[in-house]
């Protein structure tokens, strides 16, 4: 195993410039980034590679059974037997990077090429890819997710910050937290990617069968667009909270499906884009 491949910080040394050309040196910190192999393996059958991404190390299965979930190729709990890194070949280190996801069942293989054309190019876009989901994930009933107080919504950067370890070393990572009604944080998990810690949140549920998550909000550190949205409502979550903006298209599909869309929560507010009925005013 290579030194960096199991942090999720790596030391290095940088050069300071100030305006006034002061220069000097410091010890910094660098989040580290590491493809990670997604494969699965049905029963009776050889796994086959579904999608690589850039990673921060750590959570791996997390990460890698949220995903096939969210891509709708795991859709309960139980599809799932087993997860692992690559097993070793005599002679060669672990390979950290690979982690294959043994499936009870059989799964379609055009989710499995649909996930390689999604992770490669970061998403899908348009209306066709809202199509596509409505055949994945049904709109969620307005009934559903948590209602919130504003003054607990306002607060959840705070409290989502206090999970934040890595981030408060380098600076460098995007953050999700799962929350209730009242704004207490289930679980949170940070990557360089932003869909990758929700697909950690995510997988984190499906191992602890506890989805779906139609009781829990998602709260995101940075900007949301369409992909986030659609990895939430298959997930069931109908409240989603972030401190940067919205994308048209994000907005766009959690009207559709019933989602409560929420951007900018900072500086003691936040702008309520879809269904507002989830905050109480």
């Amino acid at each position: 195993m290579s030194s960096s491949a199991r942090r999720k910080a790596t030391d290095c040394k940088v050069i300071v410039v100030t305006a006034e050309g002061r220069q000097g040196s410091k010890p910094d910190l660098l989040v580290t980034e590491e493809p990670m192999e997604i494969r699965a393996g049905a029963p009776g059958n050889e796994p086959i590679s579904i999608a690589v991404t850039m990673r921060t190390p750590g959570h791996d299965f997390e990460l890698a059974v949220g995903f096939l979930f969210t891509e709708g190729i795991i859709t309960h709990p139980d599809d799932v037997r087993s997860v692992k890194y690559c097993e070793l070949v005599e002679g060669e280190e672990q390979r950290y990077n690979i982690v294959t996801v043994a499936l009870a069942r059989q799964f379609d293989i055009a989710l499995a090429r649909r996930a390689m054309v999604t992770s490669a190019s970061c998403g899908i876009c348009g209306t066709e890819s809202i199509d596509q989901l409505l055949t994945s994930a049904a709109p969620l009933s307005l009934e559903t997710g948590p209602s919130l107080a504003a003054q607990v919504l306002i607060g959840l950067p705070d409290s989502l910050r206090k999970s934040q370890p890595t981030f408060e070393r380098t600076g460098g990572l995007h953050a999700v937290g799962l929350f209730d009604s009242v704004g207490k944080m289930k679980v949170v998990r940070e990557d360089i990617g932003r869909h990758n810690a929700v697909d950690k949140v995510v997988g984190n549920c499906v191992l602890d069968k506890s989805v779906p998550l139609d009781a829990y909000g998602l709260l995101v550190s940075g900007r949301v667009s369409f992909e986030i949205i659609q990895k939430a409502a298959i997930a069931g979550i109908a409240f989603i909270a972030a401190v940067g903006a919205p994308s048209s298209l994000a907005v766009e599909t959690a009207d559709r499906f019933g989602v409560t869309l929420v951007g900018f929560v900072r500086d003691g507010k936040a702008n309520v884009y879809t269904h507002e009925h989830r905050v109480a005013m």
